[in-house]
């Protein structure tokens, strides 16, 4: 929001819709200008400008959840656990959690009792002792930092490509979008 508040006062006549949508949408299907997505989910053919820091996912339970349970020390020790699963809305499926070292990447199909499209329930649920999540690590940092969770398998997050501004290569600018994306850009 910081790109905002030094864009909007500047320029009056801007206007800015956000949509939230958590799936892939079709940004030139929905006629839409732009989109903000991980940077390795951009499809190909579109401009993409970086708008964060690297993102770093974390796997966390809560100090109950762990009283009497062994911790995991490797991505395939999860299946000793209730994980609490993330449904995406556009692929239909249960999200695969994804782990690498230098030497080896990973994906774990987890399993558990309880199955969200939302990650603020997957926070709720695994501070509430009700599994283990697999959220990036700024969502769950203040939970962290508090001691109500507990981070296992950190040296098997490596980090990836934040957030960016996506849109197509072929569509005509106007000078409104441009000082958005260079907003945006000053901002990341």
């Amino acid at each position: 929001m910081p790109a905002l508040q030094r864009l909007l006062p500047e320029f009056p006549d801007i206007k800015v819709e956000i949509v939230i949508d958590y799936g892939l949408t079709d940004i030139v299907a929905e006629r839409l200008d732009a989109g903000i997505r991980r940077g390795e989910t951009v499809a190909q053919g579109m401009i993409s400008v970086p708008i964060g820091a690297p993102l770093r996912m974390t796997v966390f339970g809560s100090p109950a959840y762990f009283a009497g349970r062994e911790k995991p020390a490797k991505p395939q020790d999860l299946t000793a656990h209730s994980c609490i699963d993330l449904r995406l809305p556009t692929r239909g499926g249960l999200y695969a959690w994804e782990f690498g070292t230098a030497r080896r990447q990973l994906r774990v199909r987890v399993e558990g009792q309880l199955v969200f499209n939302s990650t603020a329930l997957i926070l709720a649920a695994a501070t509430a002792g009700l599994g283990l999540g697999y959220l990036t690590e700024q969502q769950v940092r203040p939970h962290l930092q508090d001691g109500r969770l507990v981070r296992v398998l950190a040296d098997w997050c490596e980090p990836f490509p934040g957030h960016h501004l996506y849109y197509p290569s072929r569509r005509q600018q106007t000078p409104a979008f441009s000082l958005f994306v260079e907003a945006l850009r000053h901002e990341g």
